[in-house]
């Protein structure tokens, strides 16, 4: 393993990194070598990521934020001290400069990435900074101020940052609901299930678009537009229906372009403890298994470890019987669930901030599992594609109630499978359809705006996906069209409330709040700005599988995710290789260009009359070259 740490530089030269998302604009204004202040400019700038930042004033802003409070504090700087700074709170984030002469530290704290806001000390608290705010963020840093004990400084600044930070508990509207940002495109257009379908070659002869869930009558956390076998008929699903849990029925996700098999996903039978059988239901398996006219077995993939999915018959839950299931095979694939998640990531945050302790580094990484809950997501979905890309069988996908480790299941197989996923605008289809409108409970699991810091329903499951992306963009430098920067920007935003686009837990519940028409779309910010987006080496091909080595071995901790917010980690600058790259690209363009303008100035001379030409060289009306 490489190693993490570069502690060679003096103490005093070391500054927080800023959040990737304001990087672009802040770090230019605040750098030490800096001649102008904040202060002293009064020109307006708008970054890249479409902040309004009037310099004469201490705060960026968006269309629609507002500024509520700000205050002088002590920052607690885990790495450099205490820093004397003002801190700025608006309807969107908390936002603090340093009033230091030789200290140019900036934070940029969206509220919706916090998680826990606690009062540190007492009134009788006398040791030096013992009395202010600890913030818990759900970004893997903490923040802690200090303040003054006179005056209820306080009390103020804790109530203000905690009706702003957990809107929900105080009857107030989620920023995304407040924000005016308008971009050159509208992301909400990037998926439409009708298209998507039908660019997939739906539908055909053995599968059918239904409407059936159109009103989120048979299943409230399905989409409205399903896909399910063409012999089956609408009172066939309903009764299957009533066999799954939370209705959540087999349909199709993804087909094969050549062979016909299929992914298809679902939620687990009610056999419950007393072994109950549904005919529908098993009939339903039998016709998906038909489809493609492959007389080998239908292959279920169970998400949960064996015993787990014995347990679950206790709660009425289970899992397919060889003896219900004659032409079925099931295989379970070992991944934990929620809470098991959510501890392992604990742990991860306990040993990268504040501090790393590189004697005990492997032993402590190890500690957490977090990596091999990756390796087990991964191996589970590399399975899926290959039993899918090699025609033997078409599978079905389940976990309990087939929200979330199906999600991650069924995207990272498609993503293995298709290469159009492995674009930005294909990628952001992948997560709209089988994360947002199959219903991963984003509101339970990321807790937008809500102050209960210890539901048992927070849980990083789509962390964990794109934590799996991350690895597969490693591992294959040149697959996917986006890089590793689109892919902290989608884990920020779904934290910072900024956008509509994580926004709660279901499609119907997203359409009884106007999410479309009254928030803005992630994608828009990022298809407006995509070349800040792209992978320089990225080499589109058609049809290729991916198969990612889910070995020990081949995984890596995702510094530059996890442990971003530490100074004393040497941050992986942009690869030389990659510069270089770029550097020749702008390169070759220039010269196109200029080439181009030689063009047509040659050929505006040779169809003018009134010159002739006087040398072979001006009879060539195009220039050759190899661009």
């Amino acid at each position: 393993m490489m190693s993490l740490y570069s502690l060679s530089m003096p103490e005093e030269q070391l500054q927080p990194p800023l959040p990737p998302r304001v990087s672009s604009m802040a770090s230019a204004p605040t750098s030490k070598y800096n001649s102008h202040s904040l202060e002293n400019e009064s020109i307006k700038r708008t970054s890249r990521d479409g902040v309004n930042w009037d310099l004469s004033e201490a705060v960026p802003r968006l269309p629609g934020e507002t500024h509520v409070a700000d205050k002088e504090v002590i920052y607690i700087c885990p790495f450099n001290g205490p820093i004397k700074g003002r801190v700025y709170i608006t309807n969107y984030r908390l936002y603090l400069r340093s009033l230091e002469t030789d200290s140019a530290l900036i934070l940029d704290v969206p509220l919706g990435v916090i998680s826990r806001i606690e009062k540190m000390g007492g009134a009788t608290s006398r040791g030096e900074n013992s009395y202010g705010l600890d913030i818990t963020c759900k970004d893997m840093r903490n923040l802690r101020f200090a303040l003054k004990q006179e005056g209820h400084s306080r009390r103020d600044m804790f109530e203000i940052l905690t009706r702003h930070a957990f809107p929900l508990a105080h009857s107030l509207p989620i920023f995304a609901f407040l924000n005016e940002e308008k971009f050159n495109v509208d992301g909400w257009m990037v998926y439409n299930p009708v298209e998507e379908y039908r660019r997939q070659g739906l539908p055909n002869h053995h599968w059918r678009i239904t409407f059936i869930n159109k009103c989120y009558e048979l299943c409230d956390t399905y989409p409205s537009l399903l896909v399910v076998p063409y012999r089956a008929s609408d009172e066939d699903l309903r009764r299957v229906a009533t066999f799954r849990s939370r209705n959540r029925i087999p349909v199709l996700s993804w087909i094969h372009p050549e062979n016909k098999t299929v992914i298809v996903r679902c939620s687990q039978p009610l056999v419950g403890m007393s072994g109950k059988r549904n005919k529908d239901d098993e009939k339903y398996l039998d016709v998906i298994r038909e489809t493609n006219r492959q007389i080998s077995k239908l292959t279920i993939y169970d998400a949960r470890p064996n015993v787990n999915a014995v347990a679950n018959k206790a709660t009425g839950g289970g899992y397919e019987s060889d003896d219900a299931y004659h032409n079925a095979e099931l295989f379970f694939l070992d991944i934990h669930n929620i809470h098991v998640m959510r501890e392992s990531l604990k742990k991860v945050k306990d040993i990268v901030y504040p501090n790393v302790e590189e004697s005990h580094w492997l032993s402590s990484l190890e500690s957490t599992h977090w990596l091999e809950h990756i390796k087990l997501v991964l191996t589970g979905a590399i399975q899926v594609a290959d039993k899918v890309s090699s025609g033997k069988s078409s599978v079905l996908v389940h976990c309990s109630d087939g929200w979330d480790r199906t999600a991650q299941l069924t995207s990272l197989a498609m993503l293995m499978l298709d290469s159009f996923y492995r674009s930005i605008e294909g990628f952001e289809i992948l997560v709209q359809k089988e994360w947002i409108s199959f219903g991963h409970k984003f509101a339970s699991r990321i807790g937008h705006g809500d102050k209960n810091h210890a539901d048992a329903d927070r849980s990083p499951i789509f962390l964990q996906f794109i934590d799996c992306v991350w690895q597969m963009s490693k591992q294959f430098p040149t697959a996917f069209e986006f890089n590793e920067q689109f892919l902290i920007t989608i884990l920020d935003h779904l934290y910072s409330c900024r956008f509509g686009t994580f926004l709660y837990n279901c499609e119907s519940a997203r359409e009884r709040q106007k999410v479309t028409e009254r928030t803005v779309s992630l994608w828009s910010l990022i298809n407006s700005n995509k070349d800040k987006f792209k992978n320089p080496f990225y080499t589109k091909e058609i049809n290729r599988v991916l198969y990612p080595v889910a070995s020990m071995r081949h995984l890596e901790l995702w510094v530059n995710y996890y442990i971003r917010w530490n100074p004393r980690i040497k941050q992986q600058q942009p690869n030389p290789v990659e510069q270089r790259y770029l550097e020749l690209l702008a390169l070759r363009d220039e010269y196109i260009k200029r080439l181009e303008e030689l063009q047509l100035a040659n050929s505006a001379k040779l169809s003018d009359p009134s010159t002739s030409p006087s040398s072979p060289s001006q009879m060539m009306p195009h220039v050759q070259t190899h661009f």
